[in-house]
């Protein structure tokens, strides 16, 4: 099988996730994509637990049978590293090929990573862009000149969405709607989450 990987602290999980993920899926012919919630990573601090968060990831993909879930990252009490996570997913799929989608701005930075050449052992990475689609391909030449392995593009649309402005509008009490999908809102309401 051809798995995709979606990582991310989901705080909360939005509509940009959900396009990019399944463009990803289309383009590549990924069998499946995993969302993985982030539990305790360690460039990114949250106010609302990984549980809550996972939570929500779980009601925005319940409706595309390509998606599904899993726990590893919020059950770990230590920080979360992209190559444990890796690890973890090579041992339970050990026939499969993993494909880790993340952003341009994620790619930049690649070198700064927790053992960056072993997480290109282990799988492909698929880069969404953030700026220009001729920008991505030269983040990817750029980061290839230093890293062995596969690094490819994902032919998808720039969204502005992200989850530091979610958070902000609706805490000021403004509109979420359509950047959010509706069950996630929900929960977001009747958790109370966001309001400080």
């Amino acid at each position: 099988m051809r798995i995709g990987i979606m990582g991310g602290t989901f705080n909360p999980v939005h509509n940009a996730h959900l396009i990019i993920a399944e463009n990803a899926r289309e383009e590549y012919s990924l069998d499946k994509v995993i969302f993985i919630t982030g539990g305790n990573p360690p460039h990114k601090k949250s106010n609302v637990t990984a549980q809550h968060r996972f939570n929500m990831t779980r009601i925005a993909i319940k409706d595309n049978k390509f998606f599904t879930d899993d726990d590893f990252e919020i059950n770990l009490s230590q920080k979360s590293y992209t190559v444990n996570t890796l690890r973890y997913l090579k041992d339970k799929y050990p026939c499969d090929d993993l494909f880790f989608i993340i952003g341009e701005d994620s790619l930049v930075n690649f070198k700064d990573w927790y053992m960056p050449e072993k997480i290109l052992k282990m799988c492909s990475i698929l880069v969404f862009p953030r700026v220009s689609h001729s920008g991505l391909a030269d983040t990817i030449k750029k980061v290839k000149l230093h890293f062995e392995g596969n690094i490819m593009a994902v032919h998808s649309p720039i969204m502005e969405i992200s989850s530091t402005d979610i958070r902000k509008r609706f805490k000021e009490g403004r509109t979420i709607k359509y950047l959010v999908p509706e069950g996630v809102i929900e929960y977001i309401k009747d958790n109370h989450l966001y309001k400080e």
